[in-house]
């Protein structure tokens, strides 16, 4: 089967175990009476005047166009689709490199990051280990750079805005994990703009005559994630040796035959799950329909769920063709679901 050897590899990795400080407020924040943080509190601003903008901060949605269709060339189209084939397994995340510009704005490549600020520096560090370095001393970026995975960057202030100009990024990263590519010629202009002490807004707007017939833009939402903490997700060492049990073909894995599995085991694994993919909080939601499992991840499209066994399910139709794995007692409801992928497996909690 396409996906069962990735099934049995990963559900052997080791995943994370309790990790320090995740249960230590964060110090220094404003909090309400009963000690929650206070994200509507006014934003703090520096000792020279501009908005703070450290601290750790989380994507909370995002809206624009980069993911319209009608804007991007042919050759870009022709290969987004082509990656969507193979499960969009030579993507950067997925071959464990470098996300570059699919960081910046919620293109799947970016979680948690923590925004550290000084007067001629400010440095973005992410969970993946990589980094942006955006210089506030008043260079300008070179105008045919040596080309980089995370690009160059350099920023200025525009009343309470940080506007960054960024370029020089190498052309092997991807722009969201759809396999949305670009070119050398690749621009980005970033806008923050700090709304009070807990949110954020950032206006991302891209460049690359060789790859859009127009230029690309997004606004994203980011909310400071207090009492929380970064840790490291390092993928090839989740994942045992990267991408090598990748083994997909999406047009081979909608004709996958399926295990029969009676209803009232089916009745088991209905419900909803929570946890954690990465950094990023994540929904899935299983239910019985027409005698089979369906799966909604993140309030997505409807997912059938083909079994592979009496536990094991497959998902050819899902973004990356992940297969779920659900735990049960012998006479319960499933306590729990796994979601096979490349940088581990991934547990989901019922809490319905």
């Amino acid at each position: 089967m396409t996906r069962l050897l990735a099934t049995i590899i990963l559900l052997t990795s080791t995943m994370p175990a309790a990790a320090q400080w995740l249960s230590l407020p964060t110090p220094g924040i404003p909090r309400t009476a009963d000690g929650k943080p206070n994200l509507t509190a006014a934003a703090p601003r520096t000792a020279d005047g501009h908005p703070e903008l450290s601290g750790l901060w989380r994507p909370a949605g995002t809206s624009g166009d980069l993911r319209d269709p009608s804007k991007i060339q042919p050759w870009a189209r022709e290969l987004m689709a082509a990656r969507e084939r193979t499960y969009y397994k030579d993507g950067p995340h997925m071959q464990c490199l470098p996300n570059g510009p699919a960081t910046i704005a919620g293109g799947g490549g970016g979680g948690l990051r923590r925004i550290v600020q000084s007067p001629s520096v400010i440095a973005i560090l992410n969970g993946d280990l990589t980094y942006r370095q955006i210089f506030t001393d008043g260079r300008a970026l070179e105008p045919d750079p040596l080309p980089i995975w995370m690009g160059y960057s350099v920023g200025r202030w525009d009343r309470d805005t940080l506007v960054v100009e960024s370029n020089g990024y190498n052309g092997k990263t991807w722009l969201h994990t759809e396999g949305l590519g670009h070119t050398d010629k690749l621009r980005i202009t970033e806008r923050y703009r700090r709304l009070d002490f807990g949110h954020m807004e950032l206006d991302v707007t891209y460049w690359d005559p060789g790859t859009f017939d127009s230029p690309l833009h997004v606004v994203a939402k980011l909310e400071y994630a207090a009492d929380d903490e970064l840790l490291e997700t390092v993928c090839n060492e989740a994942s045992e040796g990267g991408t090598k049990h990748w083994v997909g073909d999406k047009t081979a894995d909608n004709s996958v035959t399926a295990v029969d599995v009676g209803s009232d085991l089916l009745a088991k694994y209905v419900g909803t799950y929570r946890g954690y993919w990465l950094d990023n909080p994540t929904t899935v939601v299983v239910t019985l329909e027409n005698g089979g499992l369906i799966l909604v991840r993140n309030n997505g499209k409807k997912s059938p769920l083909i079994a592979q066994s009496q536990t094991t399910f497959v998902c050819p139709t899902c973004q990356w063709g992940q297969p779920y794995v659900f735990t049960h007692e012998a006479d319960g409801m499933a306590s729990q679901v796994a979601e096979i992928q490349v940088s581990g497996a991934w547990i989901f909690k019922r809490v319905q």
